[in-house]
């Protein structure tokens, strides 16, 4: 079992534990999310799992589609779903590395940007994979597009 797994395995343990529900809740998402995805990704090697990276860039996504709700939930004046989701990013941000901040992603932008010597918006695909190279789980993509745009005209 890899390390990810260990981890989130053993916050469910804890959370059933402590009856914490909002946390039982979203743990069980998660687990239920990768066990979905071991099984899209195992092409016939039941022995084959998702990697901690894999893990990772699942977990990112889950956080995405909360905000994503978040910002349906505020519009229809739903706060008390907007804390639950919120409550629920709070949970799965445990197992993701630190995010950098909008100040080091500024910085990181802008040295690939130099690095690869982009200057046209038409690059911007180049700009993105390179990132996701380098920085895979700690970078904040909706923040680097935002920022990369500033820079790529």
């Amino acid at each position: 079992m890899s390390n990810l797994r260990t981890k989130i395995e053993e916050k469910y343990i804890d959370a059933l534990k402590a009856k914490d529900e909002i946390s039982i809740k979203t743990l069980r998402l998660i687990k239920s999310a990768i066990k979905d995805k071991d099984i899209l990704e195992r092409d016939g090697d039941a022995s084959k799992l998702l990697s901690d990276q894999g893990i990772i860039s699942l977990l990112q996504t889950l956080i995405k589609q909360r905000k994503e709700s978040i910002e349906m939930f505020k519009k229809g004046n739903r706060q008390n779903l907007v804390n639950s989701e919120l409550k629920e990013i709070e949970i799965i941000q445990l197992f993701l590395p630190e995010q950098m901040s909008e100040a080091e992603t500024k910085k990181q932008v802008e040295k690939v940007i130099k690095d690869l010597n982009l200057s046209s918006i038409k690059e911007m695909g180049k700009l993105m994979a390179e990132l996701r190279k380098q920085f895979s789980g700690k970078l904040d993509f909706s923040i680097a597009g935002k920022i990369a745009k500033e820079f790529l005209k």
